[in-house]
Parts: structure tokens; sequence; C-alpha cells
């Protein structure tokens, strides 16, 4: 016979017991899709090697010995996946759209094959940082791929109204998020900061609209205004104002949405499309460094063991050679160089950071002209040598911080701007060649009209790009129809 107490202590228990599982099965439910029996990740204070980790940071990208460099052990997305495109697969999220403009851009997409092929070994240096923060915001990871729509991750991107960057700022957008612009730095072209000014523009749109991503991503390629225009003009006409109902925008904006439902298609089944998609590695490509001070980036290159383009490829930002003197002190390197980036700073002499040329001044030289040979300005020659006028004197040495001298697009490995192979034209059958000589003013659209050819055919036959100049004295090699020949030129003309 149970006493009245034991009745008491086993109800206690027993509500004890259902309380415990109530909580158990509430924590399982809020549980992110893919996070369900996983084990609890111990947080470490060893700082990340993800570019997001910096020193004292608590942005959660902290690692324990045992996890993936730069890896969030709180999320087990960051260590399920080997496959970056699994992960990615794994967090779609944006509304099915199944239409013709989606077709018509999966089609374009399948039959580029080789643009896709370098559109991902771009995505491979930045990709994993990108999903990293996105899956931070709880976003749907389709938005990682919203850099191939805007720039096919080159993070040189210019557009004709001059927006930047892997995320395509304009100048004022990029200055309302933060993004910074000097004579040493563009923050458009800053892989991590734009990706975060990118994704806080993304989240006030997604609020500005209700939580309808379509809308958002509407809105972040025409502007919040044009598409609340736009759906003011359908309530006027009683039509729904959802993305899919709005006529009154631009081609490129109805089909903006497209396009990335389309690039989310193939990377979900690139088979289908009869494309291939290299792996990406769920793993950070680069980290961060603090560099103290001032340094050039050739330097950094020697210090780590490779090469300026590579350097380049992940630290677009840099409009110079050398880092801003006044800041900030940070690169980006491949995740397996930064420790003996580290060591290597430390060893280094401070008036070795930088490097300086002497430049002794000759009779008529002008600080302009000495300017222009470095390609460096006037500004940071008078800075250097503390001058306050233009005015030099024959005779005199300056310093030249060659350091100072600006970057191209060129220098990069992966991220240089693709020239496509020039196309070479055979002889065509039943035709005589001509040799035709430049002559001062001559142009390409003067000589085919002149031989009754096409542009593209003389370019062809003589291996030149179109808009190469001509030089006089060059000689071109022409073939026309034997009944086509310019009388002058009818004893030079050499058949088949």
């Amino acid at each position: 016979m149970v006493s009245v107490a034991d009745k008491k202590s086993k109800n206690s228990l027993w509500a004890t017991a259902c309380a415990l599982s109530f909580l158990l099965i509430s924590a399982c439910s809020t549980l992110p899709a893919g996070t369900q029996g996983s084990a609890p990740a111990t947080a470490s204070s060893t700082e990340a090697a993800s570019a997001s980790g910096t020193s004292g940071n608590t942005s959660g990208d902290t690692q324990t010995a045992a996890a993936t460099p730069g890896a969030d052990p709180a999320d087990s997305t960051a260590t399920q996946y080997t496959n970056l495109w699994q992960r990615i697969r794994a967090g779609y999220g944006l509304p099915h759209m199944d239409n013709a403009r989606v077709e018509r851009q999966e089609e374009w997409y399948a039959s580029n094959p080789a643009y896709m092929k370098r559109l991902v070994e771009r995505a491979r240096l930045y990709l994993y940082y990108i999903v990293q923060q996105v899956q931070k915001r709880h976003m749907p990871m389709e938005i990682a791929l919203l850099p191939a729509i805007e720039s096919a991750y080159k993070p040189h991107a210019l557009s004709h109204a001059r927006a930047a960057g892997l995320w395509q700022f304009i100048p004022s957008t990029g200055r309302h998020f933060g993004l910074h612009r000097n004579w040493w730095y563009d923050g458009r072209r800053d892989v991590v900061a734009a990706t975060g000014a990118a994704l806080d523009y993304l989240d006030k749109l997604h609020d500005d609209f209700n939580g309808d991503w379509e809308l958002a991503l509407a809105a972040y390629n025409a502007g919040e205004r044009r598409i609340l225009r736009a759906q003011e003009y359908n309530r006027r006409h009683g039509l729904p104002t959802d993305y899919s109902h709005l006529r009154h925008l631009k081609a490129e904006t109805r089909n903006y949405v497209p396009k990335l439902i389309a690039m989310a298609n193939i990377v979900a089944d690139p088979q289908k499309f009869g494309l291939t998609l290299a792996s990406i590695p769920n793993e950070p490509y680069f980290a961060k460094v603090e560099i103290a001070s001032q340094i050039d980036l050739g330097v950094v290159a020697k210090l780590a063991d490779m090469s300026i383009g590579d350097l380049y490829d992940i630290n677009p930002g840099f409009k110079r050679w050398a880092t801003s003197p006044n800041g900030p002190h940070e690169l980006l390197v491949p995740a397996e160089r930064r420790d003996a980036l580290l060591a290597a700073l430390k060893n280094l002499p401070q008036d070795k950071r930088v490097r300086w040329v002497r430049h002794h001044v000759r009779p008529g030289e002008t600080l302009s002209a000495i300017a222009r040979h470095y390609r460096i300005s006037v500004d940071s020659i008078r800075h250097t040598n503390r001058m306050r006028s233009n005015w030099i004197r024959a005779g005199e040495n300056l310093i030249i911080p060659v350091s100072n001298r600006r970057l191209s697009a060129s220098v990069g490995n992966l991220t240089r701007p693709y020239v496509p192979p020039i196309r070479i034209l055979a002889r065509p059958k039943g035709t005589v060649k001509l040799v035709h000589t430049v002559q001062a003013g001559d142009t390409l659209w003067d000589i085919a009209r002149r031989y009754n050819v096409y542009i593209y055919q003389i370019t062809g036959w003589n291996g030149l790009r179109r808009y190469r100049p001509l030089h006089p004295g060059q000689e071109l090699k022409i073939y026309v129809d034997p009944n086509h020949v310019p009388p002058s030129m009818a004893d030079a003309a050499q058949s088949n």
C-alpha cells in the first residue's frame, strides 16, 4: 500500500519527467534543418581561421582543435557536408518557380559550359565565406548564388551604371551601407565588406516587403521605389502585387529572379542540364591576417610563398600595391598560409614593409612627369618627400614610393578579365590573296569596304582583335574574289 507521502513524491517525479520531455521535444522542434540528432558543440576560445574571425571576435566563428578551420562548431552543417554544393542545396528556401523565363535562363547556362566552368573556378575562392554569412542570417541559401547573377563572381566587374564588385554596389548605395572608397581602397570590391553590406541590404529589403524574398530580390536589382511604383500601378488596376504579376518593370528586373532560380536549379542537379560542377570543399579558402601597419602586397606574397596573382584574387579591394597607411591594417591569405605569414611578419623590419626607389632629378624634369613615369600620384611623391609645392630642381634626389602604384585587375590569376581566344579563319576557297599595307589613318572599316569583305574576316585572317589599333606599315592578308581585285593590285594578286 502506498502512503500519501509516496503518492505526492511519485506525482512530483511524474510532473518533473513530463516537463523535461516537453522541453526536449520543444528544443528538437526548433533546430534548423539538418541539425537534429547532432551532438552539441562546445565553444572554444581559439580564434577562428575564417575571415570573419578577428582578435577577440564575438561573432561565433570559433573552432575546436578537431573542427574544420573557420567552421562554426555550433552549426552542424558546417561539417556535415564535404562538398559545398551539397550544403547549398540543403539550404534552399525560395518559393518554387517554373515558367518560360526560368527555362530560357537554364537553357543559356546549359549551352555555355565554358562560362559555367570559369564561374565555378572564381566562386571557389569566395563561396564558403558567403555561405557561412548567409546561413548565420537564416537566409535562403539561394542568396549565396546571387553573385553569380550580379557579377559571375568577378570582384572587378564594373557595370555601365558604375556598380562594382561581386555584389554590384553603385557608389551611393555602397556608402549608405558602409563601403568606403578612397585612393587606396574600394570597399565594393572587398569580398568580406561587400558581402556584409549586401546581406544587410537584403535583410532590410526582406523586412520592407513583408518577408517576400522575390520582391526583395527584385528591389535589390531595380531599387525599392521602382518595385513600389509597380505595385501601386497593379493596385490601381485591381491586379495582384506579387513579383510574378508586376509588368511595369524593365526586362532586366523581370528576368532577375528567374535567373537566380535557374542557377539554383543548375546547382541542384547539374547532370540534368548536361553540366558538371567541380567540387568545392566545404571549408574556408581564406583567413584574415592583422598586419599592424602599411605593407606592400608584393612583400606579403613573398613572405607567404605565393604568387601576387593568387593574393590579389582574394584582396581585390586594394587599388594600390600597398595597403593604406591609415588602415584598416588587415588582409586575406589562403587559410593554410596564415600561420606562416604571421610568423614571417614578426621578423620583418619596418623599413622593408614598403618598397621605395631613389630618383635623381634631371634637368627639365617636372614632378608630374616623374609621377607619370612611376605610375603614381604627384601627391604621394610630395607626401613622401615632405614637399610643400611641386617645385623641384635638377640634381636633387626624390624618394619614390613604388608601392603606391595602381593595381590592375589583370594582376589577378583567376579574377583577371577573361579575354576570349582570337578566332582564326581559314582562307576561303576560290579566292586570291592580297597584301594590304596599312597607311596612316586606315581603319578596319575603311579596309573592309575597299576590298568588299567583312571586318571579322580581316581580323580572323590576320589573328587580330577588333579594337586593337592598326599601325602604319603593318601588313594585312586579304582574300578576295578574283572578280573583285582592285585594278591597282591586279599584278600583286596571288591565286590559289
